[in-house]
């Protein structure tokens, strides 16, 4: 089952108690799942899903918020295992008083106008919210895997209701974008944080919690590659600098000899040569006296530059020459 099934069902099995909730999330279900004709001035609605379980919530949400009942027609495929529930509401009057309430309908001088987005009014409350984002994603959202990737998306074809949802979404604090994919409006997030405050809103807490248990442990596995490869990084520099160190090192040895060294820097030089693989900390460990990180950095610099004046001296010879 892919992860947006799984945010389906568990949302199929919420159904709100208060009357206003359940005309808000019929009305955003309705705007991306329905289709609403009039003919004759008389109003049909009809609501195509494959999700047996989000049919028979539909069915029972309208049954309770309007003692309507609908009508059910399951339709035939030449695939067998592939089902789609028809819900129809041929009812003009039944039809008639759920786009009022929703107020996907209008009356304007007696002349009725279908709208693409319902009122404000009807998602003031939070729990109105809600309702309305969540019919919405049950009529055509959809969510990634979370182990590939961050993305939640609800598809509509009203620009209206587009815009609806984007400015839902941004008064709860979510910064939703609206793009345009064949023919229809894609209004979308694509930060997993914010993904799960949507989850959050809507309701579907269990998959929420899947998605924060994999984010946590791709942020551990991240945090980890960063640390290696910067420890890595870090490793490859200070091998690097002990090899032009031992290089420099050798050069004067077989020039001058360490022993023309001043005894501070002919000291060091042996030890950088005996301890090639040591730290700067380890090798002034190994000084009498002791010397700091800082002191041995210096004192290795001083031998490099003792080192080029040389092969400057010597007709510019490279330091591997």
């Amino acid at each position: 089952m892919s992860f947006s099934s799984e945010v389906r069902k568990e949302l199929t099995e919420l159904t709100g108690d208060a009357r206003h909730c359940m005309i808000a999330e019929i009305g955003g279900f309705l705007l991306i799942a329905g289709k609403i004709e009039c003919e004759k001035g008389k109003f049909s609605i009809q609501i195509q899903i494959e999700n047996e379980a989000i049919a028979r919530k539909y069915f029972t949400m309208i049954k309770k918020a309007f003692n309507i009942n609908t009508e059910v027609l399951l339709i035939a495929h030449k695939n067998k295992n592939r089902k789609t529930y028809l819900l129809k509401i041929n009812n003009p009057e039944d039809a008639k008083k759920i786009l009022l309430a929703t107020t996907l309908l209008k009356y304007e001088h007696n002349v009725p106008i279908l709208r693409n987005h319902m009122d404000y009014t009807m998602v003031q409350s939070i729990c109105c919210k809600r309702a309305y984002l969540r019919g919405s994603f049950l009529g055509g959202g959809s969510v990634s895997d979370p182990e590939k990737g961050y993305h939640f998306e609800f598809v509509t074809i009203y620009y209206e209701n587009a815009e609806y949802l984007q400015n839902t979404m941004k008064n709860l604090e979510m910064d939703a974008k609206i793009v345009t994919r064949k023919g229809s409006y894609v209004v979308y997030l694509k930060e997993g944080s914010q993904i799960v405050d949507l989850l959050n809103v809507i309701g579907a807490h269990i998959a929420l919690m899947q998605l924060e248990n994999i984010r946590i442990v791709k942020e551990v596995r991240n945090n980890v590659n960063r640390l290696v490869n910067c420890e890595t990084a870090n490793l490859k520099k200070t091998v690097s600098a002990a090899v032009r160190q031992v290089q420099d090192i050798e050069y004067l040895r077989d020039t001058i000899g360490l022993a023309a060294l001043p005894e501070n820097l002919e000291q060091i030089a042996r030890y950088r040569l005996e301890y090639s693989s040591a730290t700067l900390k380890e090798l002034g460990e190994l000084m009498v006296p002791p010397v700091g990180k800082s002191g041995v950095n210096h004192r290795l610099k001083k031998l490099s530059e003792i080192a080029c004046q040389i092969r400057e001296q010597r007709g510019g010879l490279s330091k591997n020459d």
